[in-house]
């Protein structure tokens, strides 16, 4: 088993940050086996979606509709206000994803990507860790 952690800029923002080339990069001449993405974060997710074709906004806007930043809406408190519903993220959007890993490569499909979803804008990076497993 080998493993890393990456740090993405996330800025002050809500976004969507792909990091299919950072896992590639990690599983390149590895062989076969599994490669684990997870965010160590209560208000962060990792999902696997198309990128660059208006997803990502997409994605933002559909998380806006079921969780809107009202802060009258959340009972968690701190932070910027409405930042309750980044804390209820991660049940919409898992923290990790395990993707197949085959001659180092991640078996991802044409158009998906693996993509940070962060709408917390009181943490401008996030830490994101990597694991293979070979087999």
């Amino acid at each position: 088993m080998d493993s890393i952690e990456i740090r993405i800029d996330t800025g002050t923002r809500a976004g969507t940050f792909d990091i299919t080339r950072q896992v590639a990069a990690f599983c390149a001449d590895k062989g076969d086996g599994l490669v684990s993405v997870f965010v160590p974060h209560a208000t962060a997710g990792i999902a696997i979606f198309e990128t660059g074709a208006g997803s990502d906004t997409d994605v933002l806007r559909a998380i806006d509709t079921l969780l809107p930043a009202d802060p009258t809406r959340w009972r968690h408190e701190h932070g910027t206000p409405g930042h309750g519903r980044d804390h209820v993220l991660p049940a919409f959007v898992s923290p990790s994803v395990t993707v197949p890993v085959i001659d180092g490569s991640p078996a991802l499909g044409t158009w998906q990507s693996i993509v940070l979803v962060d709408t917390n804008v009181d943490n401008p990076s996030r830490w994101v860790r990597l694991t293979f497993i070979a087999g």
